[in-house]
């Protein structure tokens, strides 16, 4: 699909964005496995979370999608007992957490299972995952016995494992920590920096015996307790809108009720760094989890250094901060993101080439970039690379840049927000 996108003159505009898509998933995937019925109201309709829906029903997990127009699903009693062996291959689709957080809950289980996902996800690593659950005892082996996509899953009992993550990923954390749910001994799961931990916030709310020390976490065999939710709007989704904000001559954008875990909101301090216009409204929890209203504002914005711990923060915000950095006095420098190789599209290669044909400076490095603002940017023929992060960064891009930008696989959005065109569109006449 393609879409035409055209600078704006003017912006003011108050925003009410999907719910968060990680915390959708985990929503999903935790009370499908805990006792007692649920219903998670806000939650995010995109692609990937489809996926997950779709996995927990192949088990009998029963998610009610009849009210998602309405705004909520509901999750059946029955718990992990009634997981049942699928009469197909489990489809993740283009959803890293799916495969990942469903194999660790699948690894302890009676039956074996396959999980596979699109040509995107069959390119992602495995053995990250892998090597984990292979020394709990379980078996996980990838297409022929490499480490990716499909995954053949036989279910083991597992036992437990002090664990030093290799890498700071929340995913690769949230599959460990629910293959211990199950084990018959205690895990310990060390973290080389602290990363987004939904994960373990939700579980103790479920009540699962977890404890958090540091960056490191203790997991006990559980029984989780099903909780009614209600998502917040999804702070990833509203970092475009944020820069689109901060990077225009005459904008104020307001976007509602946004989750602003602190795990997840490196990249407000980033771009406050840089010299943003940016307020938090209306501060109040939400089913465990803070939420706010975020202001931005037009502003001056000056390069900065981005790298080292924080980086795990702000992953899946760089393409947009890339796009902001565009906008900057001065360079800025991003490094430290060689993760940003394996999401799902090569996120780097992909930032540098199409930036570059918008015409910033813009020099790509193995780990990450280097951008030299300042330049003005020109609308032209772009592509998603079928990355749902990078269509979205050319839609902003197009509101920014002079003459009309066109966006090929736009579609991909869809991924993690089915409604960023109708948004995007609603700022203002194109």
């Amino acid at each position: 699909m393609q879409r035409l996108v055209s600078s704006l003159s003017k912006i003011r505009s108050e925003l009410s964005l999907p719910g968060d898509k990680s915390i959708s998933h985990r929503a999903l995937i935790f009370n499908a496995i805990a006792e007692g019925k649920s219903k998670i109201s806000g939650l995010e309709k995109g692609l990937d979370v489809m996926a997950t829906i779709d996995c927990l029903n192949q088990f009998g997990a029963i998610v009610d999608t009849t009210n998602l127009d309405k705004g909520y699903v509901s999750i059946n009693d029955g718990g992990i007992l009634a997981f049942n062996q699928p009469q197909r291959d489990l489809d993740a689709k283009n959803s890293g957490t799916t495969i990942r957080l469903m194999t660790g809950i699948l690894a302890s289980r009676p039956f074996p299972t396959i999980i596979d996902g699109d040509d995107s996800l069959r390119r992602r690593p495995m053995q990250r995952i892998i090597e984990p659950i292979s020394l709990m005892g379980g078996s996980v082996v990838g297409s022929n016995s490499e480490d990716f996509p499909p995954l053949k899953i036989e279910g083991k009992s597992l036992h437990g494992i002090e664990y030093s993550l290799p890498v700071p990923s929340a995913q690769v954390k949230s599959c460990v920590i629910l293959a211990g749910l199950f084990a018959d001994s205690q895990s310990i799961i060390h973290q080389p920096v602290f990363s987004r931990d939904h994960t373990e916030t939700m579980l103790s709310n479920m009540g699962a015996n977890i404890e958090i020390i540091g960056n490191s976490i203790t997991v006990n065999k559980s029984i989780l307790r099903s909780v009614d939710m209600k998502i917040p709007g999804d702070v990833s989704a509203a970092a475009f809108w944020i820069v689109a904000a901060l990077c225009h001559p005459d904008a104020e954008i307001v976007v509602k009720n946004i989750g602003i875990n602190k795990s997840r909101t490196g990249f407000l301090e980033i771009l406050k760094n840089m010299g943003a216009d940016i307020t938090i409204l209306n501060k109040h929890m939400m089913s465990g989890e803070m939420v706010g209203d975020i202001k931005a504002r037009s502003s001056t914005l000056k390069g900065v250094e981005i790298s080292g711990s924080i980086i795990p923060n702000i992953i899946d915000e760089i393409p947009v901060l890339a796009l902001a950095a565009c906008f900057a006095t001065g360079k800025t420098s991003i490094r430290d993101a060689s993760e940003l190789r394996f999401k799902e599209s090569d996120r780097i290669n992909g930032i540098v080439i199409e930036l570059e044909k918008l015409g910033s400076e813009i020099v790509e490095h193995k780990d990450g970039m280097t951008i030299y603002g300042g330049k003005k940017l020109k609308g032209v023929n772009c592509h998603s690379h079928q990355d749902h992060r990078l269509a979205m960064m050319l839609g902003i891009a197009g509101i920014l840049c002079e003459g009309n930008l066109v966006v090929e696989g736009a579609e991909f959005s869809e991924i993690s927000y089915p409604k960023f065109w109708e948004d995007l569109y609603g700022l203002g006449s194109f």
